[in-house]
């Protein structure tokens, strides 16, 4: 919105055409997120806190987690609300992938709300059904992945592109569309279960987002795409604004969710930012490299599958409890040495998934 806005003053005078570089947009992203983040978040506590809008907790958990319970949830519409203005004012809106991948964020986001809402109102941890969850994930990620098959303009956009090789690509065709699949619901799930401690998931998300901002920004330039040999999308880079959305509003929640949290991002922030960066993840034609950036996020993912697989077939668990951060917490490290360790393997993966770039 700004930037049009810019673009018609800069007749006026030549200052407002700085408004038209996409990093300086990117940092002004990341900042107007972070301040609506603390503009908003106290009164959206107080709010959710008056409402008795509280975390249910499972009775099945670690003991720790008790005192949990009757703590402010479904905080990730703060998160949602920040990177929707910031993204609205500081992106360019004559962008379709701008759109894409706010439509996508947003769709996860209320499906995140009707499973928190129902939590709340019925009183229990389970939620929305797992089916209806997962029809409605289905429908968000296969409409994304048809319009943007669809409206491809070039075959770079549907090629499945392998780390460290320069000329290896394959060419998906129509499974591309199962690929955004898999990629967008599996992202957002995958979110969805790592976030079961004060600030485990939010700050893994805000490093992801970072280094897609330098992916996306690279693979829309086309002689940095071409220096680095990754695939050149025109207008792609534009997403680096709603990346840089993605890491202020995340520090800003990060505020009030770091260990002792004040509140609780709930399904509502989980599922959209899994889904929002999926769907970056994809339009950066990065999918491979994200799995390992995210790996914190997928080893929690395949404890769950482990566990579940192991009991029905052996009557046996592998773990203590899943996902895989319950497993240390009952094996006696503390829920603060959980968060942090996850963290700092998260950066390891993510300077990993950087490196890719380069070496080629």
């Amino acid at each position: 919105m700004l930037v049009h806005l810019a673009d018609y003053l800069s007749q006026f005078h030549s200052g407002f055409n700085v408004f038209q570089y996409l990093t300086l947009r990117t940092i002004l992203g990341a900042l107007t997120a972070l301040l609506i983040s603390f503009l908003v978040g106290p009164w959206m506590i107080r709010h959710l806190s008056f409402r008795q809008i509280g975390q249910q907790v499972r009775t099945d958990g670690p003991e720790t987690h008790f005192s949990k319970a009757g703590t402010p949830t479904m905080g990730g519409a703060l998160i949602l609300v920040a990177i929707a203005v910031s993204t609205l004012l500081w992106a360019d809106l004559a962008n379709r992938y701008v759109w894409v991948v706010l439509l996508v964020t947003l769709a996860f986001g209320v499906i995140g709300w009707v499973d928190d809402y129902r939590k709340i109102v019925y009183g229990n941890s389970k939620g929305l059904s797992a089916r209806a969850k997962y029809t409605w994930q289905s429908l968000a990620a296969l409409a994304a992945g048809l319009y943007l098959f669809h409206y491809a303009q070039s075959p770079l956009e549907t090629q499945l592109f392998v780390p460290f090789f320069k000329d290896i690509a394959v060419a998906l065709g129509g499974w591309y569309v199962v690929l955004v699949y898999f990629v967008v619901v599996g992202s957002s799930n995958a979110v969805n279960l790592t976030d079961g401690l004060d600030g485990l998931a939010i700050l893994p998300s805000v490093l992801i987002a970072g280094a897609l901002a330098v992916f996306t920004y690279a693979t829309g330039h086309a002689y940095i795409a071409k220096y680095l040999g990754i695939p050149f999308i025109r207008e792609v880079g534009e997403i680096a604004v709603f990346c840089g959305a993605m890491v202020g509003a995340g520090l800003g929640f990060l505020w009030f969710n770091a260990y002792p949290a004040q509140v609780f991002m709930g399904d509502v922030g989980a599922l959209a930012l899994g889904a929002a960066l999926g769907i970056v993840a994809v339009l950066a034609r990065q999918e491979l490299v994200f799995f390992v950036m995210a790996g914190v996020f997928v080893m929690e993912t395949v404890s769950v599958i482990l566990q579940v697989t192991s009991f029905k077939l052996t009557g046996r668990r592998i773990f203590r409890m899943a996902p895989l951060h319950h497993h240390f917490e009952l094996k006696g490290w503390p829920e603060p040495r959980v968060i942090v360790r996850f963290w700092i393997i998260t950066v390891i993966l993510v300077l990993f998934g950087l490196a890719t770039l380069k070496i080629r």
